[in-house]
């Protein structure tokens, strides 16, 4: 299996500053998006740690002389990484007045072989379009999602219900934050977004799959599906990655069943 992976950011049409954080790895199939929040301009700051954080940490462990490959070890490694980036940015908000009350949401990945191994915190989420139907692959950590769950509201009425934004789980906010990784079967041809609340909130299931079925370059889908988010108000800054799963024909392989033949 190949991947190519495609970031971009746009700081929406009403925030001056930009909080999103996106970073990737192609070589090692790592891909990390974060949303940040709170403090003096300080939601950049913690965006920016837990992505430059994990990007970096994983890569170092996926290379080198000894890379991991057991998938426990990969679950392992990816769940240390976030724990390890929420202590630093839980610990740069009280050294720093400017940093105080900050914190992140986080989605981010590991593509190895024919496996996703993907962890989440708060709102930030993760979709598969496989066969042309698009699937949300995570979970919102959110008020909204929980009235949700317990029935009490439509998922229609909690898109525009009085704090649907409220986070129950985010980076930088407690000692230690619940971890889940989960792991998915990859088939050629999937294509998988990672993406902020400033894309979803303002575009729906059903044209994100539109878009995604119909335009096939990474590049000018990731700008149209920004573009979107900004043509319905753009109210918040909204992050994207594209993660195309490709398959490689066994070249060797061929030939040989071509002269077994």
């Amino acid at each position: 299996m190949y991947y190519t992976f495609c970031a971009k950011t746009d700081p929406g049409l009403i925030r001056r500053n930009n909080e999103d954080a996106v970073l990737v790895d192609e070589n090692c199939g790592v891909a990390v998006l974060a949303d940040g929040m709170g403090g003096y301009n300080a939601g950049e700051v913690a965006s920016g740690m837990a992505t430059t954080m994990i990007a970096t940490e994983l890569p170092r462990c996926l290379s080198g002389s000894a890379p991991l490959s057991h998938p426990a070890d990969l679950c392992r490694a990816l769940a240390t990484s976030v724990d390890r980036a929420n202590q630093a940015i839980l610990q740069a908000a009280t050294d720093s007045s400017d940093c105080a009350g900050m914190g992140t949401t986080l989605v981010a990945g590991i593509f190895q072989v024919d496996r996703l191994y993907l962890t989440h915190v708060g709102d930030s989420r993760c979709y598969l379009l496989r066969d042309e139907t698009l699937t949300q692959i995570t979970t919102d950590h959110s008020l909204r999602q929980e009235l949700i769950d317990a029935g009490l509201i439509t998922r229609e009425k909690a898109a525009h219900a009085r704090g649907r934004n409220l986070l129950t789980r985010a980076l930088g906010v407690d000692a230690k934050v619940p971890v889940e990784v989960r792991t998915f079967q990859v088939v050629p041809g999937d294509l998988y977004l990672m993406c902020s609340d400033g894309l979803t909130d303002m575009v729906d299931d059903a044209c994100m799959t539109s878009l995604m079925v119909q335009e096939k370059n990474m590049a000018k889908l990731a700008s149209a599906l920004i573009n979107l988010a900004n043509a319905k108000g753009g109210r918040d800054n909204i992050g994207v990655i594209l993660i195309h799963a490709i398959d490689v024909p066994d070249k060797p392989g061929k030939l040989s069943r071509l002269f077994a033949g």
